[in-house]
């Protein structure tokens, strides 16, 4: 871009678009600014024919139309980046958020279980190779399905799930 020059406030024409965003109360706190302390911020404006059209800073320039300034400092900006400038950003696509948070939560998940499968296989390698007698089975996932001794003595099947692990736990009075 180039340096911000002075600009005659007439020649800078306001699209009809543009003119329906703007705000008397900014406006009014914009004047009284640039009283006090100047223009800080150019306004921006591309070059067509024989005048400028604003690109952006409406509230700017009606507020140095309001204090009677004959001319406001300005960035002149391409027609591209005038453009650029003027399309809104692209609406969020809900059905590709949704699959990017589904991906995040695998990759997560996958992580958090690298640690237990490096664990599991290499207890499950030597389980695997150890020969099983008459009614054992091998362990599937961390579980074996066997029946578990209680503190009193009574077998208690294994939970099947985390309810059924709760429930059990309540029941026992164990803590969860």
């Amino acid at each position: 871009m180039s340096a911000p020059e002075s600009l005659p406030i007439d020649k800078i024409h306001v699209p009809e678009k543009k003119r329906k965003a703007l705000k008397p109360d900014v406006v009014d706190a914009l004047a009284e600014s640039i009283l006090e302390v100047g223009q800080r911020e150019p306004i921006l404006v591309r070059r067509d024919k024989d005048h400028f059209v604003l690109v952006e800073g409406l509230h700017r320039l009606e507020a140095c139309k309001a204090l009677g300034e004959g001319a406001i400092k300005a960035l002149l900006v391409s027609a591209e980046e005038a453009r650029q400038r003027e399309l809104p950003p692209p609406p969020p696509d809900p059905e590709r958020e949704k699959m990017e948070r589904l991906r995040k939560l695998r990759l997560e998940k996958e992580e958090a279980d690298k640690p237990a499968a490096a664990s599991r296989g290499s207890a499950g390698a030597h389980a695997a190779t150890r020969p099983r007698g008459p009614g054992e089975t091998t362990p599937r996932s961390g579980r074996s399905g066997a029946a578990k001794p209680t503190r009193s003595g009574a077998t208690v099947a294994a939970p099947k799930t985390l309810s059924d692990w709760i429930k059990q736990q309540e029941r026992s009075g164990g803590r969860y």
